[in-house]
């Protein structure tokens, strides 16, 4: 019996035994997740994938990297959805999306599809992320996803030892130090270390460099700021810490057939498409400064006037209502009165900034410069409202922190600051759940009332 593995794209892949096929994580956009491009390029011909028949479709979590509705709204209804998450609004959004047969995947509980079975595994942070045990014809292939494995997990997955194929996300990424470029430390120039020793102990016949295969925009400086791991340095890393496994790249649409015996070429997969230059690799340039944000705020459209007044209400109302109905995180930097300033940019680069005094859970908006500063955050308008409205990520907002120099003590507390406990984040981000796929469902059922 044979295994025929496809990649899609990012953590996205198509598993084929004996006729029953199931995908992984199936996300068909580029770019998806708002301004992930894929790297390399392809685009993918929907008409084509919508005719495709998956007997089972996994989801690893509920990031919009791995559950995207515009994705999902291409597949028959009819096909059973198997999701990780402790989330049940996630399950009530996909069943108004259409589909009938949606299942919560629980840890090391087998789900058995023809002649493979899918076994969700614990993660590191197993409030979010899964990972997927896959088992067909005797072969055991591990899919991490872009997750970690929980040191206390390795031991049981070790004992599957030697594993056919390990799917392992090579990328570290950097998506908290771009929030504050100014005080990030360099990028460790190797791989981690417990990445190579639990590589050590699944002892993979072959490894696959997944997930984090996409870029932001094509003028963005996060393309050589977030990605300090190159495809070369991995398969130099890994290959000299396991000699006896052989490093596979697998790009969008590329398929091979494992089975006891090793691993063959098969026919790519004809619903996505490369574009130009496949074999591209990423290129890491920490030192380079970062443009400001004033200029990266050009790069995006001007708001409509009712957009713009949203987003400044929030600003002057809404953000201190939040602020004031959470509870504030143990050790916050701003458990110590504090003067916050945060600094919106429009398309053409202008500032507006808003100046606030925090202390503990109190926020008050205040009137004038005030003279010394304690945090600073700077965001584009167009980003800040798509949070708002869109539900825009993160790592696509061009957040930026503490870009700036503080008096000695400030600067002596900073030290110990999480770049998390931002206001901003928190009142974006804090107790806010599946706000994309939110977001998307509602273009869609709005798309499907106008048809």
């Amino acid at each position: 019996m044979t295994l025929k593995i496809s990649r899609i794209l990012h953590a996205g892949y198509v598993f084929e035994c004996e006729g029953t096929r199931i995908a992984f994580d199936p996300v068909v956009e580029n770019p998806f997740s708002r301004n992930c491009h894929a790297f390399p390029d392809v685009r993918f011909d929907h008409a084509q994938f919508r005719a495709v028949h998956f007997d089972a479709v996994f989801i690893s979590h509920f990031h919009d990297d791995h559950c995207s509705f515009d994705s999902l709204d291409l597949l028959d209804r009819a096909t059973p959805l198997y999701i990780y998450c402790l989330f049940e609004e996630l399950f009530d959004m996909v069943r108004e999306l259409g589909f009938s047969k949606v299942h919560q995947l629980r840890l090391d509980a087998p789900v058995r599809v023809g002649p493979m079975t899918v076994i969700a595994r614990e993660a590191m942070d197993a409030d979010v992320d899964s990972m997927f045990h896959i088992q067909a014809g005797g072969l055991n292939v591990l899919n991490v996803v872009d997750s970690w494995i929980d040191p206390d997990m390795l031991p049981a997955l070790a004992r599957f030892a030697p594993w056919d194929m390990v799917l392992w996300p090579f990328q570290t990424m950097r998506e908290i130090e771009v929030l504050s470029p100014s005080r990030a430390a360099p990028a460790p120039p190797r791989l981690p270390e417990e990445w190579i020793g639990q590589l050590v102990a699944l002892k993979p016949r072959y490894v696959v460099p997944s997930s984090c295969q996409f870029v932001q925009e094509p003028w963005s400086w996060y393309n050589h700021a977030f990605f300090p791991i190159t495809y070369r340095q991995f398969e130099q890393e890994v290959g000299a810490a396991l000699p006896d496994a052989q490093v596979v790249r697998m790009n969008p649409s590329v398929s091979f057939v494992l089975d006891r015996d090793g691993i063959y070429a098969a026919p790519p997969l004809s619903w996505v498409v490369p574009v130009g230059d496949q074999d591209v690799d990423y290129r890491y340039e920490g030192h380079a400064t970062p443009p400001p944000t004033a200029d990266i705020a050009r790069h995006f459209p001007a708001l409509t006037s009712d957009e713009h007044a949203r987003v400044i209400d929030y600003c002057t109302s809404g953000l201190l209502d939040k602020y004031r109905g959470m509870a504030l995180p143990e050790e916050s930097f701003f458990e110590k009165p504090r003067v916050w300033r945060l600094s919106v940019f429009d398309h053409a680069g202008e500032g507006t900034h808003f100046h606030y005094r925090i202390e503990c859970d109190k926020i008050d908006l205040l009137a004038g410069v005030p003279d010394a500063l304690s945090w600073t955050t700077e965001v584009p308008v167009a980003r800040l409202y798509a949070a708002l409205e869109l539900g825009e990520a993160l790592t696509s907002m061009y957040m930026r922190m503490n870009d700036a120099v503080f008096v000695q003590q400030t600067e002596t507390d900073l030290l110990d600051a999480e770049l998390v406990d931002d206001p901003l984040i928190r009142c974006l981000f804090n107790d806010v759940f599946g706000a994309y796929q939110a977001a998307q469902l509602r273009r869609i059922q709005d798309r499907n009332r106008r048809a």
